[in-house]
């Protein structure tokens, strides 16, 4: 029985135009390294070292200690040279370019529903930010004060989507089973790669990507005005927890 919700943020409780928002807060953080790096070198290693981070498979390294050690090691940078330099980055004026996505208000309505029913949450949005970032983004969202029992950043995650290890973890770290959780992303790739491990799933549509898309895969799908339909209709668990 289906008691947890894993919500992706970026495309699905913060609608974005991904190649918009990405080209966008780069135009933000380069100008803060471009007395260390030129511009090209900065974006490529930035794309190079995600990438680093994205493939990895190594359970005793964070997906943080994988992007700083290739990107250091490729730049001859020193950690103390440019790391806090992307850490106040994200941990202010990251903070402050909402304008690069499009909030919808039926995202905190979602999550709360779904809470209010007795379902337990989890943000499972692709760990390649660190957590400021990602707060950031669910402040945009309106789901920050949200009751989420785990909130994937690259400081603590070993793995990131589509790995299907992403989600192993996730159900370590909140002790679940797969049949207990529903994973509800737009990825129809990276979010609904959540099935092969027996995880029950939802395709958000209002900013699709079907790059890769397993029809298999997806057991639901909607916008999100349906989506809130569907979590309105889960059975209501409030009774079973008192």
């Amino acid at each position: 029985m289906i008691n947890t919700l894993l919500f992706d943020l970026d495309g699905t409780l913060l609608p974005m135009d991904q190649e918009k928002f990405t080209k966008g807060y780069f135009k933000y953080l380069i100008p803060h390294v471009m007395h260390l790096l030129d511009r090209e070198k900065v974006v490529g290693q930035l794309w190079a070292s995600t990438e680093k981070m994205v493939r990895s498979d190594d359970p005793d390294k964070t997906n943080e200690e994988v992007f700083k050690e290739h990107f250091l090691s490729e730049t001859g940078l020193r950690e103390a040279d440019i790391w806090p330099i992307f850490l106040d980055f994200y941990a202010g004026e990251f903070g402050e370019l909402s304008h690069l996505t499009d909030p919808n208000p039926l995202s905190r309505t979602v999550v709360q529903t779904a809470v209010e029913k007795g379902y337990e949450v989890a943000l499972a949005t692709n760990p390649l930010f660190p957590r400021s970032a990602i707060e950031a983004r669910m402040r945009w969202a309106g789901v920050a004060d949200m009751p989420f029992k785990l909130v994937t950043t690259m400081e603590e995650m070993h793995f990131c989507k589509p790995n299907p290890n992403y989600y192993r973890e996730i159900l370590q770290k909140i002790d679940k089973q797969p049949s207990e959780c529903m994973m509800i992303g737009n990825d129809g790739y990276e979010d609904m790669v959540a099935a092969k491990l027996g995880m029950r799933t939802y395709l958000v549509t209002d900013c699709l990507i079907e790059e890769n898309l397993v029809p298999e895969w997806i057991h639901q799908q909607g916008s999100m005005h349906e989506l809130l339909t569907f979590i309105e209709s889960l059975p209501e668990l409030n009774a079973f927890n008192e």
